[in-house]
């Protein structure tokens, strides 16, 4: 049975009451202890030793901790997982406490809150949000970084499918929700959902919230910030006023676009290598890399924006020079945004300054250089560029070159910045030398040679002497202040009048530099808007510099906007899959669509290289309207104000949907969104279905796209019936991706022509898989029996060919009544039992046949084809 609970436990139950869904790291001494469920969850998660508490009283409680000067690491890795952290300090000397250390929470870390460690990526940004909703399906978005102090927000009008669209595309770590608002269908694994009090909304950041805005993003401003003040504890005077945007100010990319097109990230791999921004991203500045991120998920709608930024990169490319030392001045300068936010968190050390320091040092020259360009879109960045020349002498004239992490533990101040600092640092460089001196006269005055003058923090300045000497001292000079095993340490009274000048020397000149140090951060406090623009500025500049290198190094070409709404992309090319060939291995493709043929019917084999094609005139557009210049020999584009893809297939195992479910929700979204102004890839719509399913769907939907929507559509389909809608759709055109037979082998040209592709080359591909050879030979008889048959889909189509769109829409059930009349359509193998030994097909290669229809070739990369392959091959010649 236990005893009553000691003090400091009861401390520690009252405190943790209120942070109920946190891990309490409790200050105790050098450690921060965990009890309870929190030490066994954190000694789990942390893979630490999990004790008990010593005492006789709490022998029971389960506990763990952590040291506090390396802590970082600990949190850092809670906070990866998703978890929340309440950091909770002494907050009075325990050697004046009376009873037990008062101990208060200082600060709650959480997943979007977190200000430093290695959740911290440099060229990401690390998103809060609020969501509120409101009646009538709208609700408010605002959204903050506390690194950088960037906050914007939005009115969103549309059912919660939109909602979550806009809040993937920010890319948040945590929502902060109403208690109210139950949010199941927003639920995803990668944002940590948290919830405010909305009954007191009184944000101490209105002043942040200017101009006419709206009433509704007030509140959920007011929710976030509430947040803030509940988790933070601190002034955040580094937030910025809240930024108002429309979603459709920028071109809309759901996540399914945005995953297909692999723009930030490979589909496979989840890696920034192999995907648009790690070929785009040529920035030297962490701002810059957080910046070009972002425009390559928001690419413009305003053509004037768009040819600002065109334009500096063509100046660029005209100054080679002057770009290569843009270059080099930029990488000396530090993460402005993040210097100014972590001044304001009161987080920022003496080394940090001194890199404020350094990259403020380069602007003047930096500005100077971008004079030379005569842009008139880069004087406009500049004209209200501050050059800081008063934040720059004071640090110059303050902070030594290379100061110490700590800023408690003296070393920052340079001498001749304070008087009185000077004074003490004086004092005790005068009695160290004095101290130097008197080990040499005690050594030549007793004669012994192996004499030291030491000091440690405990004793304080000593003479060592080994006991051998000690018959060598004079008698009463020395009083014993400490015995060693193998040596006595003495003081002299001279020695104790000289440690007490140097100690409280050094003592004062520690306080002081920590107090001056505090001045000299508050001082650059008041230059945080400042700071915060002209990182605005850095950012861009060195953005497009990186748009410029990259256009130079690869050849790309200024593009052009039709008003006219024309899509002319001669010998254009996929910028990624490009630079992964040897070079002028890849084939460039041409299109031209305008408002008379705005839909491509697009044929041919798999591997040929169709959704290769079909995804480069997307990122051409994307680029061009982020700003850089594009792949092609010349490109003029509409400006698209949305992109919807549907490449490769996927089945989304977490909520139970098949691949077609999944199939059919994307092209929803496609089609009941998208406007004349989009751009729609659909690649293979139907094939998760049966024949008559799939294609009944594919030339419906291909149907109401042309007829309802408008949009510029790129359609692929090994359906080959289709291609005879361009008998009735006259805005739609065939076209097909060239491979040839040679030899008996099919060699893809990866040429985009005019017309239908003749055959499916599917048995040829197979043949590129290395499929048993009797496998192929079966597959070979089954299709000159289908070719030299009338059967149902042939029979189908031909009767359908000549009926309009509402009659086949019509024939289809009927169609379907027929099969039922005759025998089944011919499967590609006969039922086991009808099987003759001669035919040799063992369920070993059912089974393989049966994996290789559900592999997705698609979304796997080269290396995973081959592992595949090689997989299969050793299942048969086992």
């Amino acid at each position: 049975m236990l005893s009553e609970e000691t003090p400091m436990m009861k401390q520690y139950k009252q405190i943790k009451s209120e942070y109920e869904d946190t891990f309490l790291f409790y200050r105790l001494g050098d450690f921060y202890e965990l009890f309870f469920d929190d030490a066994i969850k954190a000694a789990q998660e942390l893979e630490i030793t999990l004790t008990r508490r010593g005492s006789k009283n709490e022998q029971h409680i389960p506990m763990c901790g952590v040291p506090y000067h390396s802590a970082e690491h600990y949190i850092s890795t809670l906070i990866e997982r998703g978890f929340k952290i309440a950091i909770c300090e002494q907050v009075e000397d325990p050697k004046t406490a009376k009873g037990v250390v008062k101990r208060e929470v200082v600060q709650i870390i959480t997943p979007g809150t977190v200000m430093e460690g290695k959740s911290i990526q440099e060229k990401e940004n690390n998103f809060i949000a609020a969501l509120y909703p409101f009646s009538g399906q709208s609700a408010a978005f605002v959204k903050a970084d506390l690194t950088t102090g960037e906050t914007t927000g939005a009115v969103l009008n549309e059912d919660i499918i939109e909602w979550k669209r806009e809040i993937l595309r920010s890319d948040i770590k945590e929502l902060v929700v109403p208690s109210f608002f139950e949010g199941e269908d927003l639920a995803m694994s990668s944002i940590v959902f948290s919830e405010e009090d909305d009954t007191e909304l009184q944000s101490e950041f209105k002043q942040l919230v200017t101009g006419n805005v709206d009433k509704r993003l007030e509140t959920a401003f007011a929710i976030l910030t509430n947040y803030f003040k509940r988790t933070q504890k601190r002034a955040l005077a580094h937030l910025q006023p809240l930024h108002v945007y429309n979603p459709n100010e920028r071109m809309q990319l759901d996540l399914h676009s945005r995953r297909n097109l692999e723009l930030t990230e490979t589909m496979m791999e989840n890696k920034k290598k192999g995907s648009l921004l790690w070929l785009m991203d040529q920035t030297v500045t962490a701002m810059g890399g957080r910046l070009v991120k972002k425009w390559i998920e928001e690419p413009l709608l305003n053509t004037t924006d768009i040819n600002n930024r065109h334009s500096l990169v063509q100046s660029l490319l005209d100054h080679y020079f002057e770009r290569e030392e843009l270059r080099d001045r930029l990488r000396h300068v530090y993460d402005l945004e993040r210097l100014a936010g972590k001044t304001s968190y009161g987080n920022v050390n003496a080394r940090e300054l001194v890199q404020l320091r350094r990259s403020l040092q380069e602007l003047p020259d930096l500005f100077q250089l971008l004079e030379t360009l005569n842009n008139s879109y880069v004087e406009e960045l500049t004209e209200r560029a501050d050059d800081f020349t008063e934040l720059r002498q004071l640090l110059e004239e303050s902070l030594t070159d290379d100061p110490p992490i700590s800023i408690t533990e003296g070393g920052l101040i340079k001498t001749g910045y304070n008087a009185k600092l000077d004074e003490y640092k004086e004092a005790s460089r005068n009695g160290k030398e004095w101290i130097s001196r008197l080990e040499q006269e005690e050594r030549e005055e007793t004669g012994i040679k192996s004499l030291k003058v030491g000091f440690n923090r405990v004793f304080g300045y000593y003479i060592e002497v080994t006991k051998a000497n000690i018959p060598f001292l004079p008698e009463g000079r020395y009083e014993r202040k400490q015995t060693l095993t193998n040596a006595e340490r003495y003081v002299t009274p001279e020695l104790k009048e000289k440690e007490s000048l140097i100690l409280g020397a050094e003592e004062h000149s520690t306080q002081l530099e920590y107090q001056l140090f505090l001045e000299i951060r508050e001082k650059v406090k008041s230059y945080l808007y400042p700071l915060q623009h002209t990182a605005r500025i850095v950012s861009e500049i060195d953005v497009l510099q990186g748009f410029s290198l990259v256009s130079e190094r690869h050849q790309y070409v200024r593009p052009e906007f039709s008003q006219e709404h024309t899509l002319s992309i001669q010998e254009g090319r996929h910028p990624v899959v490009e630079q992964v060939l040897d070079r002028g291995d890849y084939v460039a493709n041409d299109i031209d669509l305008d408002s008379n043929q705005q839909m491509l019917l697009i044929t041919g084999p798999n591997m040929a290289g169709k959704s290769t094609y079909m995804r480069q005139i997307a990122l051409i557009s994307i680029m061009a309207q982020a700003g850089c210049f594009v792949p092609a020999l010349s490109a003029n584009l509409p400006v698209f104000d949305q992109v919807f893809t549907r490449i490769g297939a996927a089945d989304d195992l977490s909520s139970g949907q098949s691949t077609f479910m999944v199939e059919m929700l994307e092209t929803r979204q496609a089609l009941s969104l998208a406007t004349p102004d989009s751009l729609i890839l659909l690649d293979e719509i139907g094939r998760g279905t049966s024949t008559y399913d799939g294609m009944a769907l594919a030339q419906s939907i291909v149907e109401y796209i042309h007829n309802e929507v408008g949009a510029k559509t790129l359609f692929s389909t090994h359906y080959h019936e289709l291609t005879s809608l361009s008998n009735t759709l006259d805005k739609l055109k065939n076209v097909h991706v060239r491979a040839v037979e040679e030899n008996g082998e099919i060699v893809f040209l990866h040429k985009v022509e005019q017309g239908k592709a003749d055959r499916s080359y599917g048995i040829y591909v197979a043949k590129l898989a290395d499929l048993p050879r009797d496998v192929l030979e079966r597959a070979e008889t089954l299709l000159h029996q289908f070719e030299s048959s009338n059967g149902p889909v042939r029979d189908t189509v031909e009767k359908e060919e000549h009926l309009s769109s509402s009659q086949v829409e019509n024939t289809i059930p009927r169609s379907k009544q027929k099969q039922e009349e005759q025998p089944e359509q011919l499967a590609l193998f006969q039922p086991e039992e009808q099987y003759s030994h001669e035919d040799n097909v063992t369920k070993e290669t059912e089974t393989i046949i049966k994996d290789l229809k559900q592999t997705d070739i698609l979304r796997m990369s080269p290396i995973e084809a081959l592992e595949t392959l090689y997989k299969y091959q050793q299942k048969l010649r086992s």
